[in-house]
């Protein structure tokens, strides 16, 4: 039997790479899937990609934005009737350089991005899994929410409150039997990726996969499938007794 036969998942930043991948693998499993994203132009590709219209749906949807979320939730719940899984996945990328050369506007977006739409979401969806008694949250982190990382402050701050919040929100909602944890990827084959390398040494990002790879024990980036996996077994009720833990996925980086 498919391990999340008729539950239906809502994954924010769900038009590309791991959200993506999360969503075709739920689909797999026999879920139904709510896409967030920023942009239609880039959820109706996703949508192209998955198939199974009758089991995906899309919203876009700012997740920093209260009124937003608010819309995303409501659609989500109007379009399949539940939510029994939340993917708290969207996030961005911030500028690398150092924490006194950065811009105060754009560690406020990082933040808004990376943390308080975490906490929106999660304002937003967890009354409903409470009511239903039932339900995983998967709060995407990074390793940089475990670890510092030099010239990536409003990043690394973000992930690691993101830590904060689910480790919260665990204890609040475990005697209602729904589930909080987050997920720690090392660098992962992605765009931010790719953005972060042309930012750092632009026209030689290569050069920086490389720099990166050299502090993976397994030499290599992770791709999303990489990721989705854990992250449905987080999901499935393979999981019922795991809430307010922190899952590296990271090729060995938090063992060296």
């Amino acid at each position: 039997m498919p391990r999340l036969e008729d539950k239906v998942a809502v994954i924010t930043g769900g038009a590309a790479g791991i959200g993506l991948a999360t969503a075709a693998l739920f689909l797999r499993e026999g879920a139904k899937v709510v896409l967030v994203d920023l942009k239609e132009t880039d959820l109706e590709q996703a949508e192209q990609h998955l198939g199974h219209p009758e089991r995906v749906f899309s919203v876009a949807a700012d997740v920093s934005n209260e009124d937003s979320t608010k819309k995303y939730v409501d659609a989500a719940l109007h379009h399949f009737g539940a939510i029994d899984v939340f993917v708290n996945n969207a996030g961005i990328e911030c500028k690398p350089v150092p924490t006194h050369e950065q811009e105060t506007s754009h560690f406020d977006r990082v933040i808004a991005v990376n943390l308080r739409g975490v906490f929106l979401g999660m304002k937003y969806v967890l009354p409903h899994l409470i009511k239903a008694k039932s339900g995983s949250v998967i709060n995407m982190s990074s390793v940089a929410g475990l670890d510092g990382f030099a010239n990536m402050s409003p990043y690394v701050a973000s992930k690691h409150a993101v830590v904060g919040l689910t480790k919260s929100a665990a204890v609040e909602v475990a005697p209602f039997g729904v589930r909080v944890n987050s997920v720690h990827p090392s660098p992962i084959h992605t765009r931010m990726m790719r953005a972060i390398e042309e930012t750092m040494n632009p026209g030689h990002g290569k050069e920086v996969q490389n720099q990166f790879e050299q502090i993976i024990p397994m030499q290599h980036y992770g791709e999303p499938i990489d990721v989705a996996n854990l992250v449905l077994f987080l999901a499935s009720d393979e999981s019922t007794f795991i809430t307010g833990c922190q899952y590296r996925v990271d090729g060995g980086m938090g063992a060296s």
